[in-house]
């Protein structure tokens, strides 16, 4: 069946993933963005495009309310170098400003525009990469919550991430618990600091971590649309690892030297606790329920297919 969709943050590095494999679909694709001068990138992409700040309630509301769309997929974030600069996991707090007003803020206005425009069937962005809660075994499902991160950094990207989860399940949408995301516009800023050697290996390693290729979770994202998804899904790859595995291997197939191993109180002070958390102590995601419920088949269903493959 053919939907209208409306797509907030399609010029985003998922959303030019997502927008195309929505338009090969037959959908009617309406895509926003907060720049006139990426109006054309999203016309290419096959969509109706918008300029929309989603901070403001009454762009949101015009943009949606001119769209007429179906369904509306909330894919906004500010973590771009343009908007937040560097990636800074050692003041996350300040990184993920931009994206966590989005996730409050922009995540109540979209919700607003929907209840206006009688959408039913909302599809939202989360996160499920290392932050499983840290206790128990190294692989979580749905049903286990997410890490607070209580006094990190972090704190305020996890409650921003509970916000999303509580509204948009609340009103009857889906959440999209995506992991790590690498592929074309995501996997050159992971790579850089590899090659620089200046993303060691924290301790033993042990903390897991669980990725996604863009096109794998917009073609999760596709799913969700199409089968009117309700509920949370982890929208991860089948190989949750921890980082002494795929950070070699990840430097092996960029063509780098092998990362070099840092004890947890020197990095402390360097990278920051939220990072020797994720490196030492993270949890990984199953995505059991996202390929039973949402018949979701995978191109690349290890990370070590897709590093290659990116990297050859």
């Amino acid at each position: 069946m053919v939907m209208r969709v409306f797509v907030a943050g399609g010029s985003g590095v998922l959303g030019r993933r997502l927008v195309p494999q929505l338009v090969a679909r037959g959908h009617q694709v309406t895509a926003t963005t907060t720049s006139s001068a990426k109006l054309g990138l999203v016309e290419q992409l096959g969509a109706e495009a918008v300029v929309m700040d989603g901070l403001d309630a009454a762009s949101v509301g015009e943009a949606v309310a001119k769209a007429r769309p179906e369904v509306i997929v909330h894919q906004m974030t500010a973590i771009s170098v343009a908007h937040a600069g560097k990636p800074d996991m050692k003041h996350m707090d300040q990184w993920f400003a931009g994206t966590n007003r989005l996730r409050l803020e922009g995540t109540d206005h979209l919700l607003a525009a929907a209840e206006a425009t009688g959408v039913t069937n909302f599809v939202a962005q989360s996160y499920a990469a290392w932050n499983g809660i840290r206790e128990g075994g190294w692989v979580k499902t749905e049903q286990d919550p997410t890490d607070p991160m209580t006094g990190t950094p972090a704190e305020p990207g996890m409650k921003a991430i509970g916000h999303v989860e509580d509204v948009v399940l609340k009103a009857g949408g889906a959440v999209l618990r995506y992991g790590w995301f690498y592929g074309p516009g995501a996997t050159d800023d992971l790579v850089e600091p590899v090659r620089k050697r200046q993303f060691p290996i924290v301790g033993g390693g042990a903390g897991y971590c669980s990725w996604v290729h863009l096109d794998d979770a917009a073609s999760a994202t596709v799913l969700a649309v199409e089968k009117e998804a309700r509920g949370v899904f982890n929208i991860v790859d089948d190989e949750p690892a921890p980082a002494d595995e795929w950070l070699p291997y990840l430097a092996a197939c960029a063509g780098a030297r092998r990362p070099m191993r840092v004890p947890t109180w020197l990095a402390r002070p360097l990278a920051g606790e939220v990072a020797v958390t994720m490196m030492t102590e993270g949890r990984g995601f199953s995505n059991a329920k996202a390929k039973r419920e949402l018949g979701w088949e995978l191109q690349y269903p290890s990370w070590r297919q897709g590093f290659k493959a990116e990297l050859a």
